[in-house]
């Protein structure tokens, strides 16, 4: 009977020693989880911020690109290097209109590759490039707005 007790007693040894070795498992585990936790709110938050960013930005790009101007027909390499100066010189004439101060562009530039002296092309002469423009003014561009129905 004094072996079974003390077999017993070793078997319960063992099993605490095992309860204790889970139990330290199982403090890693939740302490793990808790850190995790705490990275998957600040990643779902980063998340939403970033969909407002980019909203955001959809947003500005779009109120950006409905001041834009297309214009077609220019004839090709007509432009020469400076198209800001081109249409500052050019538009008034087309239209008619005495712009004063002159046209100023946040921004003007041709849409597409300039097409080279040495194309195949025979009617080159004839094709005409297109361009974008964003007045400064707004008063401006709703004239050439106008003119241009």
């Amino acid at each position: 009977m004094d072996t079974s007790i003390t077999s017993l007693t070793l078997e319960t040894k063992s099993m605490r020693s095992d309860i204790a070795g889970f139990q330290s498992r199982v403090t890693g585990l939740e302490q793990r989880m808790g850190s995790l936790e705490v990275q998957d709110n600040v990643s779902q938050e980063r998340d939403q911020d970033l969909l407002y960013l980019r909203s955001k930005l959809t947003g500005m790009e779009d109120r950006s690109q409905r001041d834009n101007i297309r214009l077609l027909g220019i004839p090709e390499n007509e432009e020469g290097t400076d198209m800001q100066a081109f249409l500052s010189s050019t538009l008034p004439k087309l239209t008619s209109l005495d712009f004063d101060p002159p046209l100023e562009f946040q921004w003007a530039h041709r849409i597409g590759p300039k097409r080279s002296d040495n194309s195949s092309r025979p009617d080159q002469s004839t094709h005409a490039c297109c361009g974008i423009i964003k007045p400064v003014k707004y008063l401006k561009r709703c004239a050439i707005m106008i003119l241009s129905e």
